[in-house]
């Protein structure tokens, strides 16, 4: 008899451990499961909970665990609030940028004028003096022209002995040029720069059978001044265009 009551509870025990990991839940006997949210609708005032290890002066109060079922409570018990208007929240307006500092009066560039006898030289000099500009604005540059020597023949009467000239020069391969101004009509047998390497060449023209030439300056030496302006406004360069007479007839071009 106590052998089966044994049996019995073995196998009982077999059963309920069965039973309870889920072995039979194919036979459809399982032991119910509770899963989330269950377990928070099961709890008991769970707002109540304090931490007792936290210290009372310094502890922060503890946020309540509200369950759904008390979250729904809490909103049904809430009054309505009015929805909430969007409002566009737009960037400010960048501040306006400054005007720019650069302006055509500003700009500058180089101008000239020229060429200009010694004497005008002086005169603009004076006038430009007068004009208030800055005296680094401005300069007259000096460039000198030397003189210019021919071995020359004329000057002759009319043209007809002129082309008789020019015969006897071509028969003599002796090469001429026509010359123009105070010399005109004549003929130039050479160009130099200098009375010495005139008189050398008229010697050889000479021993070619030349008889009737001789050294004369075509031009003479001569001094020449460039106005110069290297960097003026365009108030500064009307200023100097409107000197008149000062400026000999002599119009501002932009520099080379």
């Amino acid at each position: 008899m106590l052998k089966w009551v044994i049996w019995l509870l073995v196998l009982a025990n077999a059963g309920y451990f069965a039973w309870s990991q889920g072995y039979l839940a194919s036979m459809g006997y399982a032991p119910p499961q509770v899963r989330e949210p269950d377990r928070l609708n099961a709890q008991i005032k769970p707002e109540a909970q304090r931490l007792l290890n936290a210290p009372r002066d310094t502890a922060p109060e503890s946020p309540a665990i509200t369950t759904p079922a008390a979250q729904r409570e809490i909103e049904a018990a809430a009054p309505a609030l009015p929805p909430e208007t969007e409002t566009e929240v737009r960037p400010p307006a960048p501040a306006p940028a400054p005007p720019a500092i650069e302006t055509a009066e500003a700009a500058r560039a180089c101008w000239q004028a020229g060429a200009f006898t010694e004497g005008q030289a002086d005169g603009l000099r004076a006038a430009l003096t007068l004009t208030g500009l800055p005296a680094s604005s401005w300069q007259l540059i000096e460039s000198r022209s030397g003189g210019r020597w021919i071995v020359y023949m004329g000057r002759y009467d009319n043209e007809e002995q002129l082309e008789r000239k020019k015969a006897e020069l071509r028969e003599l391969k002796v090469a001429f040029r026509e010359v123009s101004g105070g010399l005109s009509p004549g003929l130039a047998l050479g160009t130099y720069s200098s009375d010495a390497s005139a008189q050398q060449a008229l010697q050889e023209v000479a021993r070619a059978g030349v008889r009737t030439a001789r050294v004369a300056q075509e031009r003479a030496e001569s001094r020449n001044f460039t106005l110069r302006l290297p960097s003026v406004t365009p108030a500064q360069r009307r200023a100097v265009a409107a000197l008149g007479a000062p400026l000999a007839g002599k119009s501002l071009q932009p520099c080379n």
